[in-house]
């Protein structure tokens, strides 16, 4: 083991634990929302599923991270190594398009209220959970090809179309239809960026008719506070801003890195924690839009 790696090692393990505990706290804030007496959103039950991708994105990640900076990436062999990329590049596809879906929603949730939106609204509301089940079965089916690529480090041959991310290797395939796979995989990445940067526009558009309604109907000394539809869209703007950002630092990231034959352990680390950033940060933002209503939960609660 390489001394200066134990530090960034016991880092990792910090934002793993970090992460992992506070996508952990809002199924705690849901439960005391049913024991205060309210009923669950449609919104937070995709919030869920994107809690749980997060959760399994720091897991498959994190952990093997961590043994890479503490010398004990050969202990992964073909099977361990094959799982756990395989998850964590399902969770970050799912953790992707969940959040392009819960933008998109909300979106949808603060339109207009005539009688086109009002049909779409209802619609949005039906499908849901199907979508949410659909994100999971869509990556689970997309990403299986990953699987016969990658291969544990004491299995690695020399190849000049194999990679090596510190505790695993794979084989980058130079065929049409490796191409083809990789269009495939890019195609739903950009949708999901283009349909987020029109959500969030869109609701940006929105938030500021209603600041300026707001503003004419409320004198400055009496204006009301934000209602909690309005806290719910910003978070959740600042959410889809924190994803864009740290989506286009990784794949910046991985790309440079592409360019070399073999890649420093630094580099390695820089992506990952790059990367583990967005699951760590993002229940934490939603987490801070739900302070008040924690707070009236634990009242409720605390009369019963």
């Amino acid at each position: 083991m390489i001394p200066y790696n134990l530090p960034v090692g016991i880092f990792f393990f910090f934002q793993t634990a970090v992460g992992i505990l506070g996508n952990s706290s809002l199924p705690l804030h849901y439960l005391l929302t049913v024991l205060a007496g309210k009923s669950l959103m449609p919104r937070d039950m995709i919030v869920k599923h994107l809690m749980l991708a997060n959760s399994l994105a720091l897991l498959s990640r994190g952990i093997p991270q961590m043994m890479l900076e503490f010398g004990l990436q050969y202990l992964l062999d073909d099977v361990a190594c094959k799982l756990v990329v395989y998850l964590y590049r399902v969770a970050r596809g799912t953790s992707m398009q969940t959040t392009c879906l819960l933008s998109c929603f909300q979106a949808i949730s603060i339109s207009p209220r005539n009688i086109r939106w009002m049909k779409l609204k209802q619609r949005a509301y039906k499908y849901v959970g199907p979508s949410c089940l659909f994100t999971w079965l869509l990556h689970l089916l997309l990403n299986t090809k990953i699987i016969m690529n990658v291969t544990g480090l004491s299995n690695s041959r020399n190849d000049t179309n194999r990679f090596n991310f510190g505790y695993c290797s794979g084989i980058v395939p130079r065929t049409i239809t490796a191409s083809l796979y990789f269009i495939l995989l890019s195609f739903t990445d950009y949708v999901c960026l283009v349909l987020m940067a029109w959500a969030s526009a869109f609701m940006v558009t929105i938030l500021l008719r209603h600041k300026r309604q707001v503003q004419y109907i409320h004198s400055a000394h009496h204006s009301p506070g934000l209602s909690p539809e309005a806290r719910a869209t910003q978070s959740i703007l600042i959410l889809v801003c924190t994803f864009v950002s740290i989506y286009s630092v990784s794949s910046s990231l991985v790309s440079l890195i592409a360019v070399f034959d073999s890649p420093k352990v630094w580099s390695i680390s820089l992506v990952a924690f790059v990367e583990l950033c967005f699951p760590t940060l993002s229940p934490f933002i939603l987490i801070n839009n739900n302070k008040s209503d924690s707070r009236l939960h634990f009242f409720c609660w605390g009369k019963r």
